[in-house]
């Protein structure tokens, strides 16, 4: 397999390199990061929301040693690595800075033949190809994409009963709302952010926000009118999105519930989808590798509109697709 590098050792990074070990899909070559190694394998070690990494951490020189394999660490502070000097191929970029074309395309500059951004594109001129994990990462092509954005973790979650309602029934258009765990751009306490509504403590409020998904699910399917926002909770991990929708055909619950019980099952989205019969609450969901769990319960039909509710992990559930797609593309390249 080609040599990996990780860019940005901060949450979805470290979930990103624990899920790699664990379901031995790739040992990084590199990570490269701005803050100091020592501080880094701590952080690796132990997770507030997911506990104790199993096996060894250690850190000498400059490198990571985990459970054996031995990784480099980068320091990153003056910019990126030269990867062409590393013989590195592929950069995972989960700094949140590749977002646009140049923020990307550094990485090529430095030698990198193939980014894999963890988050949302800008536009669609700012990629090459946005590819999910049991939507289209099938689409791969070699040749042409080599900036490729995996989205958001609610871009991952939305797009799964996007994706079986589309193919069951037609959708005509549709709303949606995430309530989800806040995130580093907010702040722990009152002070001025960049977003008005993110200067207030993000673990004391109910804080609206905008949602690049929308966006990004239109970067896949073109014909695509479904819009919709955000709010930030007090939770530390673990989010719900609601999605409402007129489709194209008539159907029941029941149908509806029956489409994603078969599809959960199914090729292209066994492992990536899964479906609850019981009653949950968002405690429930940390640390579940789906990209989307189906509220099952949660179905709804009101006329022609019907209302689908589906779980996931916002930073486990998207990092282990991170990672699968990550080993998905060094092994085509």
């Amino acid at each position: 397999m080609k040599k990996i590098a990780i860019f940005g050792f901060g949450r979805i990074g470290r979930q990103l390199l624990r899920i790699a070990l664990d379901k031995n899909l790739f040992v990084p070559h590199a990570v490269a990061d701005v803050k100091d190694l020592k501080t880094l394998g701590a952080l690796f070690a132990v997770d507030t929301n997911y506990g104790r990494w199993h096996g060894t951490v250690t850190t000498s020189g400059a490198a990571f040693n985990l459970n054996g394999n031995e990784i480099s660490y980068v320091d990153s502070s003056k910019g990126v690595p030269n990867w062409r000097e590393m013989g590195v191929e592929l950069v995972v970029d989960c700094s949140g800075r590749a977002t646009k074309r140049e923020g990307a395309q550094a990485h090529l500059d430095k030698g990198a033949k193939y980014v894999l951004v963890s988050a949302p594109s800008k536009s669609l001129a700012d990629c090459d190809a946005v590819l999910l994990k049991g939507i289209n990462l099938e689409h791969f092509d070699p040749a042409a994409h080599h900036i490729i954005s995996m989205g958001s973790c609610t871009t991952n979650a939305l797009a799964v009963p996007i994706k079986v309602i589309r193919e069951a029934f037609g959708i005509e258009y549709g709303l949606f709302s995430t309530v989800h765990s806040y995130t580093n751009s907010q702040s722990l306490t009152d002070q001025p952010m960049a977003d008005i509504r993110d200067s207030w403590a993000a673990a004391e409020n109910i804080i609206p926000s905008s949602s690049g998904a929308a966006k990004a699910l239109q970067f896949i399917w073109s014909d695509l009118k479904v819009t919709g926002k955000a709010y930030r909770v007090p939770t530390r991990t673990g989010s719900i999105a609601e999605l409402n929708l007129i489709t194209t055909q008539p159907c029941t619950v029941e149908e509806v519930n029956d489409a994603f019980r078969k599809a959960a099952s199914g090729p292209d989205l066994a492992g990536v989808m899964d479906v609850l019969e019981e009653q949950w609450s968002s405690a429930r969901i940390v640390a579940d590798p789906h990209s989307s769990v189906i509220d099952l319960n949660l179905t709804a039909k009101q006329g022609d509109l019907l209302s689908i509710a589906t779980w996931y992990d916002n930073e486990w559930g998207f990092s282990n697709r991170l990672a699968e797609v990550a080993q998905y593309i060094a092994s085509r390249i």
